[in-house]
């Protein structure tokens, strides 16, 4: 970048970005600016680039425990503290509350899947899986593109039944 102040000779440019300290140097006729501390322009740059999405924040804050939703790509994710089969009856249960018919289930130990169809054909996919005896991941996407409000109030009855 070139810099109107330059004189032909290091000079130090305090109000051209107040934030940084720069100096201005002469190279081969031209002033450059150099950054003295690096790590503040590599700490902006990853702040923000980190909050370009919709999970980032929830990344940065929460962490992977028990209790953290996010919602990405029309699908929710979320683990719960109880047990697969806890979660699973809850899933039925909450699925009877929203007025869908189970249309298809597969369970074992470690995994399940449940299929539910209600009213206009709106299909909703519920997948669970054990991570330990007391924590098991949810996701779970309405239809072909998702739809997060569906999704929210399916998660609510799940762990309203919990």
């Amino acid at each position: 970048m070139r810099s109107l102040h330059c004189a032909g000779k290091c000079a130090r440019n305090d109000d051209f970005l107040p934030e940084f300290t720069m100096d201005l140097c002469m190279k081969k006729g031209l002033c450059f600016m150099m950054p003295k501390n690096l790590l503040y322009i590599a700490l902006l740059g990853i702040t923000l680039f980190s909050n370009y999405g919709c999970v980032a924040t929830l990344l940065v804050g929460g962490g992977a425990g028990a209790g953290t939703v996010a919602y990405l790509k029309g699908e929710l994710k979320s683990t719960e503290e109880a047990s697969i089969g806890s979660v699973w009856q809850a899933a039925h249960r909450a699925m009877k509350d929203l007025g869908f018919i189970v249309t298809n289930e597969e369970k074992n130990n470690l995994s399940a899947k449940l299929i539910a169809h209600g009213s206009e054909d709106t299909k909703i996919e519920i997948n669970l899986e054990s991570v330990s005896a007391r924590l098991t991941n949810v996701k779970i996407r309405v239809g072909v593109f998702g739809n997060e409000s569906l999704s929210r109030l399916t998660l609510e009855r799940i762990k309203k039944h919990l």
